[in-house]
């Protein structure tokens, strides 16, 4: 392994390889979180589709199955918010990351514990922000990341967030390989993250029926549409996302009360409590009343495609590389590669900058 990606992000976490498998809600299960830290990378475990009573379940399975550090991703503002961030620490898990409506209070928390708060976002500012709040590694998503993002490149928004905090930064979207990790720690960034190329190994828990229809999509069938839950979200052109684009205010609302109970019982959480985190997501977020009314669809829909094999179905969370990817190692074999190929790469360029120019 090239000595240039034993990095700041490496002594932090605790890990061989500066790769993060991202928190995906049905897909990164205590089996492919152990398995991409058994690798050296870091997994996260998503909770966000775990019943709050579950989590600590879950966390302790992750600890059967690997004896290397790994982290916990949760949404603050959600119903049983607190049990997770209870769990995390009873666990002492190794780090927490999140996104939308940081909470001071849980940050607080972590800090004192030793917890490391790695949380993700699509904004210089927002980065700013999350340091303040207690930040100690950034995730920084651009564009063509999967699922929820903003709309500037990952080449754009990564030298903005580098230059605005001091803390160990990763490049997520648009990475699947050992070039991009090479391309990264060229950037000046820490590591790298990666979504969808962990969604397709071996150890994803996603049906065949719906891997395929991964497999089956080109770079241009994988667009933002706000019509999932209100906000951007990259997807897979499917079915699905067409009649949401074509379908009327009314429908919307249909569609949304009818993911609001489908939540309700995964969480186990009441009306009333639904309602206050809808409120405290909206305050936090700055959301519309229509985005927070949608805000449930998202786990709902996308079960149908991840859980239950469903592809045209449900709602399939992307980021574009899913569009030139057509194999599915296991998650040892492709760390092993990235390793290689990013050793090559940064080798190479030290040749290339020792040779002298005529």
């Amino acid at each position: 392994m090239h000595p240039a990606l034993h990095t700041r992000l490496c002594d932090r976490l605790g890990i061989r390889v500066p790769v993060i498998q991202t928190a995906m809600g049905w897909v990164a299960t205590p089996e492919l979180v152990a398995a991409s830290c058994n690798a050296g990378a870091m997994g996260f475990l998503a909770t966000a589709t775990i019943p709050p009573d579950q989590v600590d379940g879950a966390i302790a399975q992750v600890k059967r199955l690997t004896d290397r550090p790994f982290g916990v991703n949760f949404l603050m503002e959600a119903p049983g918010a607190a049990k997770t961030a209870e769990a995390i620490l009873r666990h002492r898990v190794a780090a927490a990351s999140y996104g939308r409506g940081p909470r001071k209070d849980f940050i607080q928390r972590f800090k004192d514990a030793g917890v490391l708060c790695i949380p993700t976002v699509g904004a210089p500012r927002h980065a700013e922000k999350a340091v303040e709040l207690g930040a100690d590694v950034i995730v920084a998503q651009g564009a063509e990341g999967g699922g929820h993002t903003g709309s500037v490149p990952t080449s754009l928004l990564l030298p903005q967030v580098l230059d605005r905090v001091r803390v160990p930064v990763v490049a997520a979207g648009g990475f699947y390989d050992g070039r991009g990790l090479a391309a990264a720690l060229a950037f000046g960034a820490d590591g790298i993250a990666m979504g969808t190329r962990f969604l397709l190994t071996a150890e994803s828990p996603v049906p065949d029926a719906t891997l395929d229809r991964y497999f089956a999509a080109s770079v241009d069938d994988i667009r933002v549409t706000t019509e999932v839950d209100g906000l951007p979200q990259r997807v897979i052109l499917n079915a699905l996302v067409r009649r949401l684009e074509a379908g009327s205010a009314a429908a919307r609302l249909v569609r949304a009360l009818r993911s609001a109970l489908a939540y309700r019982s995964l969480t186990g959480a009441s009306l009333p409590t639904l309602l206050r985190s809808g409120l405290a997501l909206r305050r936090s977020e700055k959301l519309t009343r229509t985005q927070m009314l949608m805000a449930a669809n998202a786990p709902i829909l996308i079960r149908r495609a991840m859980v239950e094999g469903h592809p045209d179905e449900g709602v399939l969370p992307s980021g574009q590389v899913a569009g030139l990817l057509r194999d599915r190692p296991t998650v040892k074999d492709l760390i092993d590669h990235i390793v290689t190929e990013a050793s090559e790469r940064l080798a190479a360029l030290e040749k290339q900058g020792g040779s002298s120019c005529s």
